[in-house]
């Protein structure tokens, strides 16, 4: 494996350990300094926790026969010093295969039978049930036996056609003609719809995740492929074979769901492959290079791709000259440019992404925490105020002050009369906005969408049907971010109020959209019109079954979206109330102090000088604080923008 690629996932991976130490030193911090409250650590807990689960996912896509599962094998298997995914002639991965490591499982190969396809769970919802899956166990010492494991992602059983169409499996006509021919009315199909192979490989170690897809026929019939593995991978390779080009169906694969969906563009590559069948010892090597440049040139202009974006490569070349050590064959097989590629383009996509939701999180967190110890800072430094002016004083002065401080603190819980009110109308619109982002209302709808369906026998009827509930759910989204909208307008216009009346540390309230979640819905329901939305579709009986596990399928997509959306609307409204709430009772009890000071000094005019002696410890206390934040800040501001190894200066 190049050095590149192992050394930038590694990279990435200490840089991301290096941002959860500081997140977990300035958790500590709060803890020890009395400064924590449930709200942020819980916030800090789920900003961790993501940090942990971040995962860098490379899938491949390819016809079968060119060579992908060899280029899986060159690329992060060689140092075993054998194929470990099996690759020969044909087809060889017949479902999709996910590497990766969870150290909770340990090592193992999950697969899940194709007879889950006969209900509606996506692989998604059922990987939540471990029932539902083979599990078999990894001998990681023995070589032959992790071979013999591999291989199960080829297996393949005998069906009569109806039980695969049952299973929404594309039954061909040549498949009909030789089970026909065969007398007994059986087709092949796969014997798994998933498989999960959980492998110590030290980069799968650092999060990274490979998806293996079993060929463009797959495309079409495992509707999550389309939906949410491809569109949500880092970087998906799309292989062709120098040697027989790019057919129509590669072209409508790249084009219409590799390099239009997803919003990681720039991890997107063809890789030309099997450039080893120019070495038939007739060529020169300029010939060679000038053959391939032309074959780059000839699927750039085919595919719309950038030229920058297809490497041509000899996988099988590769695998061998990295097992027998060969420098001079692996420099030939162009297999390192690949992987250098893959090292400058995904990794720096991926920290990017990272660096700026990281760093929009926890400096929010840490300017609450800033906000919360000037409000504090500032109550000690009025009482400071309050109290020298006392110094020398008779009692009609210090009466006169504690009357002073007893109408601010009147006027400002008259405020918060107000502010409960304002609370309760915010309370109001959380219940509203959940309600339009909820769970029932949506599977209702789902379900009502269904119903139309095995009702319709039209096409027209159909589409409506399936217009029908994008519509309804894209007005849910709409709906929701009028209610997000006003919210922001009102609680904006009450951090201004308290701001200007009562002198309170508040910026603006965080902004927040679902934007996002309207492109995401887009993406779905153009994917579904484009893979089925078609009049042939609509009328051919052997799809009906498929177009609807398509669409039951796109539902549990949605409500994953939906499910992403009430989560992040959660978290912002409570970042939104969190800051007002916690400096109002900063200011509420700074009050309650500076009147409780000078009762003391009302009561014994001896304590005044003890008083302020307190007063100012407090004061350096919290300076220091201060500092201590500021510092927390700039170390973590550091590391976000630290840059490591080769792909940084790539970058």
């Amino acid at each position: 494996m190049s050095a590149s690629l192992v050394e930038g996932v590694r990279d990435y991976s200490v840089w991301r350990s290096g941002i959860s130490q500081r997140i977990v030193a300035f958790r500590r911090w709060l803890h020890d300094n009395d400064l924590a409250d449930a709200q942020t650590d819980l916030r800090l807990a789920h900003l961790l926790e993501r940090l942990g689960e971040d995962k860098l996912t490379v899938a491949f896509v390819a016809e079968f026969s060119r060579g992908k599962s060899e280029l899986i094998n060159g690329i992060f298997f060689a140092d075993y010093g054998r194929r470990l995914l099996p690759s020969s002639t044909g087809r060889t991965t017949m479902c999709p295969t996910e590497l990766q490591w969870d150290p909770a499982l340990g090592p193992c190969i999950r697969l899940l039978p194709i007879e889950s396809r006969a209900s509606n769970a996506s692989t998604l919802e059922l990987k939540r049930y471990p029932d539902e899956w083979t599990v078999l166990p990894l001998d990681v010492t023995d070589a032959p036996a992790l071979v013999d494991a591999f291989s199960q992602v080829r297996d393949v059983k005998r069906v009569p056609i109806e039980e695969a169409r049952h299973y929404g499996l594309c039954v061909s006509d040549k498949a009909v003609r030789v089970a026909g021919a065969a007398g007994d009315g059986m087709v092949e199909i796969p014997r798994w719809r998933h498989a999960v192979i959980n492998f110590p490989h030290p980069l799968l170690e650092q999060g990274l995740v490979i998806l293996d897809t079993p060929g463009l026929n797959a495309i079409g019939t495992e509707p999550e492929l389309t939906l949410s593995l491809l569109p949500n991978a880092h970087a998906v390779l799309f292989v062709l074979a120098i040697d027989t080009g790019v057919s129509q169906t590669d072209a409508d694969v790249w084009r219409d769901f590799i390099a239009s969906t997803g919003t990681h563009s720039r991890g997107r590559f063809v890789v030309l492959n099997k450039i080893d069948t120019l070495w038939d010892g007739l060529r020169s090597e300029g010939e060679i290079n000038t053959e391939i440049v032309r074959q780059i040139e000839f699927v750039a202009d085919t595919l719309g791709a950038d030229e920058d974006r297809i490497l041509a490569v000899s996988a099988q070349r590769g695998l061998v000259a990295k097992i027998t050590q060969n420098a001079a064959l692996l420099d030939r097989s162009r297999l390192l440019s690949l992987e250098r590629a893959l090292a400058t383009q995904l990794i720096p996509g991926k920290q990017e992404i990272v660096r700026e939701t990281t760093r929009a999180e926890v400096l929010e967190l840490i300017g609450n925490t800033r906000a919360i110890l000037e409000a504090r800072l500032t109550g000690v430094l009025e009482q400071l105020s309050d109290l020298r002016q006392l110094r020398g004083k008779n009692l009609d002065v210090v009466e006169q002050m504690m009357r002073k401080v007893r109408s601010e603190k009147e006027d400002f819980e008259y405020e918060l009369a107000r502010f409960q009110a304002v609370r309760g109308v915010f309370s109001q619109h959380t219940n509203t906005l959940f309600t339009h982002l909820g769970m029932d209302a949506l599977n209702a709808e789902a379900k009502h969408t269904l119903a139309e369906f095995r009702k319709a026998r039209f096409t027209p009827q159909l589409r409506q049907a399936f217009r029908g509930y994008f519509d309804g759910v894209g007005a849910r989204l709409e709906q929701a971010g009028a209610v997000v909208a006003e919210v922001h307008r009102m609680m904006e216009a009450m951090y201004r109020r308290f701001a200007d009346e009562h002198g309170l540390r508040l910026a603006s309230p965080p902004p927040f959209s679902l934007f996002n979640y309207h492109k995401e819905l887009e993406r779905l329901e153009r994917t579904f019109r484009l893979s089925f939305d078609t009049t042939y579709v609509m009328l051919t009986s052997e799809e009906m079954s498929l177009k609807q596990r398509f669409f039951e399928t796109f539902a549990s997509q949605v409500r994953r979206v939906f499910g992403y959306a009430n989560r992040e609307c959660d978290n912002w409204l409570k970042a939104v109330i969190a800051p007002i709430e916690t400096q109002v009772r900063e200011h509420q009890m700074q009050l309650r102090r500076r009147l409780e000071s000078i009762r003391r000094i009302h009561r014994a005019t001896d304590a005044l000088e003890d008083r302020v002696q307190e007063l100012e410890q407090v004061e350096n206390i919290l300076v220091q604080q201060l500092k201590a934040v500021h510092a927390t800040a700039e170390q973590i501001e550091r590391v976000l923008d630290q840059e490591y190894g080769l792909y940084a200066a790539a970058a």
